[in-house]
């Protein structure tokens, strides 16, 4: 692998990279589009409230795990290396759900797969934001979006296709595609180069120097842009290796902040209750009184908006501030949840032997009420897509310094799946028990979240991962006062260039107190 050569493209690496994306949109709508067939139901004994609560939440068990390991592994290994390291625990997972037996196996199954989304969930954005330039690094990032929302749709009709196949092959089949992904991601990985930051991190210089060169200037190590922000790079660095460490990096000096943001921002995008819709659309359309391959279709429909939404962000998360979209995104999905919990609430009659012969599902409406619900519950995902979904995981990639990034990556990944996982337990119990109040709950939960985002998340669009250090430092003005763009980059670059006009011999510098002082040992690895 060592003469393989690398591809610096930063939207191809960013395609490869986000592959891992892919493989929990897969898991997601492995399960969605099967919970309501036939051969599902009848080959796990018509599972309802808790029994298809932990079937549902088990891939975000194992996230959680998964998210824990990733932060500790990332820093020793690397990057790339650590989404390598997932895809083994994806092989194996899936295989187990191939092979299922019960409901015993087929959680077991979805938690092996549940690590190594844990670990691609938290060290993919880690990745693409240690590449990306800060002009398009929400761009960037957004890639990982709109691979999850690949994976769920593709999956989404796999399953609905293989529906029509008889007996257990029909969701054998379905889950056993799975596979096909990973394959592809560890084919490859190979190709794509290190992080330069971890590369300097870890204190091998030379080749942080050159991947960022070939990254960033086509391989001209000299490029003013390359200078000025390895420069960044490594003043931010030493500044760090000076610091505490061990756990209370996370807490002290004003880190704290970092550490709230990051995580909040990763609770509150579970919390909007957006992905539950994802995940139990057939339920919610269930309530409104759409059965069969129409609702399977609707579902559908619903994905295909997903990514339709997002691609339309993708071209503008980098001129739209993090703030307003995280701000008006969450209010815009409190009105929807208001509004549909409002319809079944006022308009739902019981059914208590369960709609369609489903026992997660005891109300339905019909008529003008039915197809207000199937509004909003499609402006509830587009107005996700263009806020909280993308927006969730470049705020929480960005906040982190360098020395912080994956391992805090990894805890505001842990804060993503605990409430996934929450989520997914308690939502078939509460269509049971509260039925349509459930929406009621996630309307006020996304007011919280804007609040919040409102008055602690400072702005941190256009400017470089190193400068958004200074927005939680000492002596930062307010989030709410804090403004896109104005990146001292800019300057940087400017006096590099003035230094080469007076005939200064001006050149990436190699700082050998770097690998003195680099944080553990550096990993000889194949590359």
């Amino acid at each position: 692998m060592s003469k393989l050569p690398k591809i610096t493209n930063t939207y191809f690496m960013a395609i490869i990279a986000t592959v891992g994306g892919m493989l929990f949109g897969f898991d997601i709508s492995s399960m969605s589009a099967i919970v309501i067939t036939d051969q599902y139901l009848t080959y796990f004994n018509n599972p309802s409230g808790i029994t298809q609560g932990a079937i549902g939440s088990a891939l975000a068990a194992g996230s959680v795990v998964g998210s824990l390991m990733a932060g500790p592994i990332s820093d020793k290994i690397g990057r790339r290396d650590s989404i390598m390291f997932g895809c083994l625990w994806w092989l194996a997972g899936t295989a187990v759900q191939v092979a299922t037996t019960g409901v015993g196996s087929l959680i077991a199954g979805r938690i092996l797969n549940g690590v190594c989304v844990g670990i691609t969930s938290s060290q993919v954005p880690v990745y693409l934001a240690e590449i990306a330039k800060r002009d398009s690094r929400g761009r960037i990032i957004i890639i990982q979006q709109l691979a999850i929302e690949w994976g769920i749709l593709i999956m989404y009709f796999i399953g609905y296709g293989c529906s029509k196949i008889d007996g257990t092959a029909s969701f054998r089949t379905a889950w056993g595609t799975q596979f096909i992904p990973c394959v592809c991601l560890m084919i490859g990985l190979p190709f794509l180069p290190r992080s330069p930051r971890w590369l300097a991190k870890v204190g091998r210089e030379e080749e942080a120097i050159q991947t960022l060169a070939d990254i960033q200037a086509g391989g001209n190590k000299d490029d003013p842009l390359v200078i000025a922000e390895w420069e960044e790079i490594y003043t931010v660095l030493n500044a760090e290796r000076e610091t505490i460490r061990g756990w209370r990096k996370f807490f002290v000096n004003g880190m704290w902040k970092r550490t709230v943001a990051g995580m909040s921002v990763q609770a509150w995008q579970q919390l909007s209750g957006a992905n539950v819709i994802v995940y139990y659309i057939g339920y919610v359309f269930l309530m409104a009184d759409l059965s069969g391959d129409v609702n399977l279709i609707s579902s559908g429909i619903q994905y295909a908006l997903f990514i339709i939404f997002t691609t339309v962000m993708f071209f503008f998360i980098d001129h739209t501030g993090r703030r307003s979209l995280l701000c008006f995104g969450a209010i815009g999905m409190a009105v929807c949840h208001f509004v549909v919990g409002g319809l079944l609430g006022t308009y739902s009659e019981s059914v208590p032997g369960g709609v369609g012969g489903n026992h997660n599902v005891v109300i339905k409406v019909t008529g003008a009420p039915a197809h207000g619900v199937i509004a909003f519950s499609y402006l509830l995902i587009i107005v996700y897509a263009l806020t909280l979904a993308p927006v969730a995981w470049i705020y929480a990639a960005e906040v982190w310094s360098l020395g912080t990034r994956a391992t805090g990556m990894s805890l505001a990944a842990v804060a993503n799946w605990l409430f996934n996982f929450a989520l997914g337990l308690f939502t078939p119990p509460a269509f049971l028990n509260i039925k349509y109040k459930v929406f009621i709950i996630f309307g006020v939960l996304c007011v919280g979240a804007a609040i919040q985002a409102w008055f602690t998340y400072p702005e941190t669009c256009g400017k470089t991962i190193e400068e958004i250090e200074l927005l939680f430092g000492k002596g930062a003005p307010p989030a709410w006062k804090t403004k896109k763009g104005g990146s001292r980059l800019d300057a940087e670059i400017q006096a590099v260039l003035n230094r080469k006009e007076q005939g200064e011999d001006v050149h990436t510098d190699i700082h050998p107190e770097l690998e003195k002082t680099a944080s553990g040992p550096a990993t000889k690895e194949i590359v």
